[in-house]
């Protein structure tokens, strides 16, 4: 372990999402507005009030799986292993950690609901033929979280610290924020980090349905997911997975990796007020956006935009502009703030590490990701949402904000690399 406070760059990026199966179709998708919202295709919606989400289209997975593996693979776990070898690519590794630093890489990978999808595809199997034939005997292997960075590790050769972060919607951001935290303290000099999810399915549709959380815009799909929009009737729900390289600086800089951005604040926290609600003002929030700051060593000034938790909801939208608005004072006016979920749908677990690859391509790329479906404002969310264009503009610092069922909250803040 090494004392000191050790800095921390992103150095490559995977994505598998709605709009698109890898870092730059996603880009170049978000810039053009595209919606990733469709009638879903995998299984039948008869019953259901919701009959659309954000589904994964041409997924091929063969290029990191082999086809004894696809043959049970749950779908999160495909989208863990194509995002972080997409990654760890995108890195300049080449596949596997560098030689003789294996212990000094690990994984930090989660899921909301992990292999819900092999849950009811087996409880039927078992309904139909019994249990003596109904289980495969990789149910219990693709069902727990855990091995989404258990297989990445298998993959890369890091024997590091290898485990999940289950926080719901706020998993990938945790997942981000506790691997910097293991880089800044000395355990391990690179992480494969973020979160996946694919739970568009029975369970998932239906219990969302259940809590009136979902959209039910259902003759104009395109048109459901609007955040911070006066007409906005719940979130879309979405798949995928958003994986980051995460290396100590010394470490990148010494093997010539490019950096998007470095990582230099993370706060956590919970509101400890409901098992699904924000709080009142969403004063859980406001703190964690105070402890990121801190954290970051930032002024709330420096910040130029943020990548928003923004689900189309009306408790999240109306209570994170308060929070906003309460944390940064003056400059909230000032400051550019959107939400990608208006193109991808919400993808639960995954959307922390989406939305973190996201702002670290802002500040990379110098421009920022409009929110889109904007059209009817709403006084009470009042703020700058980038309306439905992107916008070239070159910012230093952003934040990437994230919240779960049960309270818990987390947000990230990267600034631009330009060396030293």
């Amino acid at each position: 372990m090494h004392s000191g406070h050790r800095r921390v760059v992103i150095t490559g990026i995977g994505m598998v999402t709605p709009i698109g199966n890898d870092l730059e179709s996603t880009w170049s998708s978000l810039l053009a507005g595209k919606n990733g919202a469709g009638p879903i295709t995998q299984f039948d919606t008869t019953l259901f009030a919701t009959k659309f989400g954000c589904e994964v289209k041409n997924w091929e997975p063969s290029k990191w799986m082999d086809k004894r593996e696809l043959k049970h693979l749950d779908r999160f776990l495909q989208f863990s292993i194509g995002a972080a070898m997409m990654a760890v690519e995108d890195a300049g590794l080449g596949g596997k950690v560098p030689a003789g630093e294996e212990e000094r890489w690990g994984a930090y990978i989660g899921s909301g609901l992990g292999g819900v999808r092999t849950i009811e595809d087996t409880y039927q199997a078992s309904k139909d033929k019994g249990p003596r034939h109904g289980f495969s005997p990789y149910f219990v292997t693709d069902i727990i979280i855990n091995e989404a960075p258990g297989m990445v590790c298998i993959r890369t050769g890091a024997t590091g610290p290898n485990f999940s972060h289950v926080s719901a919607c706020a998993t990938g951001a945790h997942s981000i924020g506790e691997a910097m935290r293991a880089i800044r303290h000395g355990y391990v000099d690179g992480m494969i980090a973020g979160g996946a999810e694919a739970t568009i399915s029975i369970l998932g549709v239906g219990g969302f349905n259940a809590m009136r959380a979902m959209s039910t815009r259902n003759d104009a799909p395109e048109k459901a997911s609007r955040p911070f929009d006066k007409e906005r009737d719940g979130f879309v729900i979405g798949e995928g997975a958003g994986i980051v390289v995460l290396e100590e600086l010394e470490h990148a800089k010494k093997r010539g990796a490019r950096i998007y951005a470095e990582l230099v604040g993370y706060g956590a926290n919970s509101d400890a007020h409901h098992v699904a609600a924000p709080a009142p003002e969403h004063k859980g929030a406001q703190a964690c956006f105070r402890m990121t700051l801190a954290d970051a060593k930032l002024d709330p000034s420096a910040i130029g935009y943020i990548n928003a938790h923004g689900t189309s909801t009306d408790l999240n939208d109306k209570n994170e502009t308060i929070a906003v608005k309460k944390v940064f004072g003056d400059h909230a006016r000032k400051l550019a703030m959107s939400s990608t979920k208006s193109m991808m749908g919400h993808t639960l677990g995954a959307a922390g590490g989406i939305e973190a690859a996201i702002t670290a391509l802002t500040l990379a790329r110098g421009v920022l990701p409009p929110t889109t479906n904007y059209e009817n404002p709403d006084p009470e969310c009042d703020l700058d949402y980038i309306p439905n264009q992107p916008r070239e503009q070159r910012v230093e610092a952003a934040m990437s904000n994230s919240f779960g069922f049960g309270g818990t909250n987390a947000a990230l803040i990267m600034t631009r690399y330009k060396g030293d």
